[in-house]
């Protein structure tokens, strides 16, 4: 338990040097939650607005805790109405440096709700620097795909995430 209050207190060290230092100004939420008794689980939740102002729910989560692989996903969620999530594209991700990446959708055509997409990264996020913002770019119906500014200080809690809390 002292290891994670202490990765804890890094991230909200980290957080608040990006945000005393005039950068990026959303910030993750590193949250536990109980799956099974005496079972911790780890997410990180990230509230971004997109170019019309409008708010969407971005986790990076854990999936299959049960198998050695455990498979990383990314879900989007945005206010009913507001779009359509084009099912089954892919979500495309690209770094300040160009490289540009492609994460396949983890619903294809069985999603819950228009305005949800869930995408597989356990493959992507290994390939992303841990220094630069990205950029998503999510699917949307009918349109150019809607663009999401991640900042680097979430980036590299997703990296933390995935390598120090199992």
């Amino acid at each position: 338990m002292g290891k994670f209050v202490w990765r804890c207190a890094l991230v909200i060290l980290i957080a608040f040097t990006v945000g005393v230092s005039g950068g990026e100004s959303a910030q993750a939420l590193l949250s536990q939650h109980h799956d099974s008794p005496g079972v911790l689980r780890y997410h990180s939740q990230l509230s971004i607005k997109d170019d019309q102002g409008y708010a969407w729910q971005v986790v990076l989560f854990k999936q299959n805790y049960n198998h050695p692989v455990q498979d990383l996903r990314l879900r989007v969620v945005g206010f009913p109405g507001v779009a359509e999530i084009s099912h089954p594209q892919p979500l495309e991700i690209e770094a300040v440096s160009g490289k540009l990446l492609s994460a396949s959708d983890a619903y294809g055509l069985n999603a819950p709700a228009a305005n949800v997409g869930e995408y597989d990264l356990t493959d992507i996020l290994p390939q992303l620097p841990t220094t630069d913002a990205l950029k998503l770019y999510v699917p949307i119906q009918n349109g150019k795909p809607l663009l999401l500014k991640i900042p680097q200080s979430v980036v590299t809690e997703w990296q933390w995430l995935v390598t120090e809390i199992d």
